[in-house]
């Protein structure tokens, strides 16, 4: 899939990746999944492709444009129907723009040897073979 049109409610998150880091959103609610980490993403609505949803997505939970690259994989979403579909991305103005925690608590720059210091939700945990490798 390159980004074509999906039904919609699927959930998508990117990967955004910047000098061999990678963005991790800490998140506020529900209270069941406040205080664990996430890639920012959220649902596909209707007539949208992937990535017209990771871009709006990124844009309205870290304030940032990027440009979705790969697809990463795709795991069971234990808390919806539809399963999340991870794709890597870069920031859009790469030099301009720094990402700021509009809909969660925190944000941070994982590197290799930091990714598993933090509390993933658990489907975001499983993308760790298919991130960490983009990483070095």
């Amino acid at each position: 899939m390159t980004g074509e049109t999906p039904v919609a409610g699927t959930v998508v998150a990117a990967a955004i990746l910047r000098n061999g880091k990678v963005l991790a959103a800490q998140r506020t609610s529900p209270p069941a999944l406040a205080g664990l980490w996430e890639f920012p993403g959220g649902k596909v609505e209707a007539g949208e492709t992937e990535f017209e949803a990771l871009i709006r997505e990124c844009q309205e939970e870290v304030g940032v444009r990027i440009t979705p690259q790969c697809f990463l994989g795709e795991v069971p979403n234990p808390y919806g129907r539809s399963g999340v579909r991870l794709w890597s991305a870069v920031l859009s103005e790469p030099h301009s723009a720094e990402p700021v925690a509009l809909e969660h608590l925190e944000l941070r720059w994982l590197g290799d040897a930091d990714f598993t210091s933090v509390q993933w939700l658990p489907g975001n945990r499983q993308f760790e073979t298919a991130v960490r490798p983009l990483l070095r």
